[in-house]
């Protein structure tokens, strides 16, 4: 837990990626700071968690009101598309310390 000044959000929260799916944008063991409250728009970087637990970091494609589209930033690495009844959340990415 650490204190970061100015995001606008209290419920703001650190995670630490896993894996390689967004690099070179992110790299394994690199801390971000996510937001609940702050709103995710077109080409925004953001975290999602599925219904089926799946916690995922990917660049926001497009919403719709039935459906999420999201993108790896990694080639080797699938795009996403979910119904929108299959994501429990998703909170847009703020900062990165790498």
């Amino acid at each position: 837990e650490f204190d970061f000044p100015n995001l606008g959000d209290p419920h703001a929260y650190a995670l630490e990626i896993s894996g390689d799916s967004m690099e070179p944008v992110y790299r394994n063991r690199d801390i971000i700071v996510v937001s609940p409250s702050s709103e995710a728009r077109r080409g925004d970087r953001v975290v999602v968690k599925t219904s089926d637990e799946e916690v995922m970091a990917k660049e926001l494609v497009r919403e719709t009101a039935s459906r999420i589209e999201l993108k790896s930033l990694n080639e080797a690495h699938d795009d996403v598309s979910l119904p929108i009844a299959d994501v429990m959340w998703k909170h847009r990415i703020l900062w990165v310390s790498q």
